[in-house]
């Protein structure tokens, strides 16, 4: 993207970050959760599997690099504030823009070929008010609740591997697993979470918008898409961990 199609993207997102004002409308409303049982309760199913398999492999390694040690026990420390400051929203923010930026930026592509956007302005319909408001509403909060789930299922599996493979007992896994997680911790990654659901939806529908040439172009845009949502959750996250921890 260059900066002329960031600023695009930028007054995208001010344009429908403004139509939040017509969330009271029942029509909206109804949208909106439409919207968050499809990007939200239809992404659990891989969002568990990767959440789990991904504690079990942080889990696995800092044990095998601790266990020369002697300090195995400490395993639960390293996979809860790993999965709390940086896996957790990272992971999500991968599947999400994966599986739902791609289908955004598909399916608004397909309407702008089939001139369905042309159509919706025909008949005085803002497209990014009824568009691209509830997709934006529900990733806000469906991204950070979902972070958080991958989190729990992280230590979880986190856990499965320190009681079978290291022989860590649940019950001193989970102490240090709490005992030094910090709320700031916490507050990170759902903040993180928060600004890859926005990237991803943005990203997503710009790209879909800016839909040319058929159904070729719908196929490069839901690739260019998916390819700038993944770098920009990269860029997004190692600003915001220097920002709140260097």
């Amino acid at each position: 993207m260059n900066l002329r199609a960031v600023g695009k993207a930028a007054l995208l997102l001010a344009l429908a970050a403004a139509g939040i004002r017509f969330i009271y409308r029942k029509r909206c409303r109804i949208e909106v959760y439409a919207s968050m049982y499809v990007y939200g309760i239809k992404s659990l199913g891989v969002i568990t599997v990767v959440a789990v398999f991904t504690g079990m492999i942080l889990a696995l390694n800092t044990g095998i690099a601790m266990r020369d040690f002697h300090q195995e026990a400490h395993i639960g420390t390293a996979v809860m504030v790993s999965m709390l400051r940086e896996m957790g929203p990272f992971m999500t923010g991968l599947i999400l823009a994966a599986c739902v930026g791609s289908a955004m930026a598909a399916q608004l592509g397909t309407m702008v070929v089939s001139e369905e956007i042309a159509a919706l302005e025909i008949m005085s319909i803002d497209p990014i008010r009824f568009l691209v408001m509830p997709r934006l509403m529900a990733m806000c909060v469906m991204t950070p609740l979902l972070s958080f789930y991958t989190c729990i299922m992280g230590v979880i599996g986190g856990g499965i591997v320190g009681k079978q493979l290291l022989d860590v007992p649940w019950d001193i896994y989970f102490d240090n697993a709490l005992r030094w997680a910090k709320n700031k911790d916490l507050f990170v990654g759902m903040f993180k979470a928060f600004l890859f659901g926005v990237i991803i939806t943005t990203v997503s529908c710009y790209e879909g918008f800016a839909t040319t040439h058929g159904a070729v172009g719908v196929g490069a845009a839901t690739r260019k898409a998916v390819i700038i949502c993944f770098l920009a959750i990269l860029i997004t996250g190692l600003l915001v961990t220097g920002l709140f921890y260097y």
